[in-house]
């Protein structure tokens, strides 16, 4: 791997680090509920940041998007929606489980789920039990399931030891059975996201065939970002809307007798910090080149590592068995092993899309010749 490839890597991790911390700044909001909180973070993450880098980046991304054909537009905003669901419940899943146990369970799903899909969607299903890439990106799923049962056992094993008291004490609202559902769910719809930037290269392709973007600029992949982002925008403002207008906390946006400037700073950071994963993933693509479809195995297994490191530093698991401790590091090594089973059987596929390109040439120049 060269140099470049090297740095590309780098991104990906500074992406999982993003990944993992955006929560903390959630933490320090005072006397606002969830949902208000929540929607500052989705208008900063999903329309603003997204937005403001590609305008001052590709000032021409409009153009960039509006010579993309309806059909690739829609699946991006679509996959958007569908990640929309998954982000919107990543936030509640943390609340439930905290950001160690939460992050390991939704990342791994996140991972395994964002694998299998594309096949799927392509009517290739077959090749993943015919070829030596799909075979590696089943033992990956298969090993991801493993390591997220070694971590629910873990959980379910935090569950039994400790008092709420205990439990409450790093997460407040932690409630294990509730949390698992919606990791679920959450793992399995943010998958959405990296589908979305994936059928997004049709954008990026026929904008560089007619020179709307420049071929060497490395902010290539931002005009894809708003739309898919703007897609899980409309999820997630639906749902704290609702809240708001359910909850009578409306309020909260302009109560001065809550901090209203430290609020809106804290959680405009964290959209801030959530959208830098995607920043740090499509620059990385750049740099990376034919290696990109490593990109989210790596952004993955770095938030899961970085995540897990969190969560014992604000003691998530303080208190807890020898047992429920070794349960928990089993799983962690579990997925982020599948991971890399997903980056090999996506390096394998690669070079069995090469291997076929010569084969063909053969047989090509064979047939052609004149006979004598």
């Amino acid at each position: 791997m060269d140099s470049a490839s090297s740095l590309g890597v780098l991104l990906y991790v500074c992406g999982g680090l993003a990944g993992a911390v955006f929560y903390l700044p959630l933490k320090s909001v005072r006397s606002w509920a969830w949902e208000s909180y929540w929607m500052i973070y989705a208008i900063t993450a999903l329309v603003l940041a997204p937005i403001v880098l590609a305008a001052v980046v590709t000032p021409n991304f409009l153009s960039v998007l509006g010579a993309a054909p309806a059909s690739v537009l829609f699946w991006c905003f679509f996959f958007g929606i569908a990640w929309g669901v998954g982000g919107l419940t990543w936030g509640i899943m943390i609340r439930y489980l905290g950001v160690g146990l939460g992050l390991a369970i939704g990342c791994g799903l996140c991972a395994a789920v964002g694998t299998l899909v594309p096949p799927l969607r392509e009517g290739q299903i077959h090749t993943l039990f015919t070829t030596n890439s799909g075979i590696f990106t089943i033992l990956g799923v298969l090993v991801s399931l493993l390591g997220i049962v070694a971590i629910g056992i873990a959980g379910m094993s935090k569950e039994n030891e400790l008092s709420e008291e205990q439990k409450k004490s790093a997460v407040t609202e932690y409630n294990f059975s509730k949390g698992l559902c919606v990791a679920i769910i959450s793992g399995v719809m943010s998958a959405g996201m990296f589908l979305g930037i994936r059928n997004g290269d049709q954008i990026i392709k026929l904008a560089l065939e007619q020179k709307l973007l420049d071929p060497t600029s490395p902010w290539k992949g931002f005009p894809v970002l708003v739309v898919v982002l703007l897609g899980g925008f409309i999820i997630n403002f639906l749902y704290c809307f609702i809240l708001n207008i359910k909850n009578r906390t409306v309020n909260d946006y302009a109560n001065d007798r809550t901090p209203l400037k430290t609020n809106y700073l804290f959680s405009a950071c964290a959209g801030i910090l959530w959208y830098l994963q995607f920043f740090f993933l499509a620059l990385g693509d750049d740099k990376i080149g034919d290696l990109r479809f490593i990109g989210a195995s790596v952004l993955m297994s770095s938030t899961i590592v970085f995540s897990s490191i969190i969560g014992i530093a604000l003691k998530e698991w303080h208190g807890t068995s020898g047992k429920t401790k070794s349960f928990l590091a089993a799983g962690l090594a579990i997925l982020i092993a599948a991971v890399f089973f997903f980056s090999y059987g996506n390096y394998l596929k690669e070079k069995e899309k090469q291997a076929q390109i010569p084969a063909t040439a053969s047989v090509c120049t064979s047939e052609c010749l004149p006979s004598v």
